[in-house]
């Protein structure tokens, strides 16, 4: 099978920090295919049902419906869905919600370039990652 024909891990990105966003989708988009970035919770959601993306990374704290929140909804009505949160938060506490609502992967924002894509590998292999930047 050619390069060309294999297929690219479909991602879903929801941050309401636009620059940040779009440094992420830069980081990916050489080795993975975005296929929305969203802002908020509620966004995140309908995108989710539009696109079914292989993976999810979503921010916890976003307007309207954060993404602790929004993870819970979404893995109601999709219970296969992927997620991995990269925020700003790296204190323990933040990592068990994450982990009660089923994520895989925990990335701190700071440590972006270094953590994401392992995290995004670890995550489809259907192993959990998590920043070692999160405090202990």
């Amino acid at each position: 099978m050619a390069k060309e024909d294999v297929k690219k891990t479909t991602i879903l990105l929801a941050d309401d920090d636009r620059d940040f966003l779009q440094s992420v989708q830069m980081l990916l988009q050489s080795e993975f295919n975005v296929v929305a970035c969203v802002s908020d919770g509620y966004q995140l959601l309908e995108a989710a049902k539009l696109h079914a993306p292989d993976l999810i990374i979503t921010d916890i704290s976003m307007e309207g419906l954060n993404g602790i929140r929004a993870a819970r909804r979404l893995k109601l009505e999709q219970p296969n869905a992927r997620i991995i949160f990269l925020t700003v938060h790296d204190e323990p506490a933040f990592v068990t919600e994450a982990r009660k609502v089923t994520a895989l992967g925990y990335v701190i924002k700071r440590s972006a370039d270094s953590d994401l894509i392992p995290a995004i590998r670890e995550v489809l292999q259907g192993r959990r990652f998590v920043s070692p930047a999160v405090r202990q």
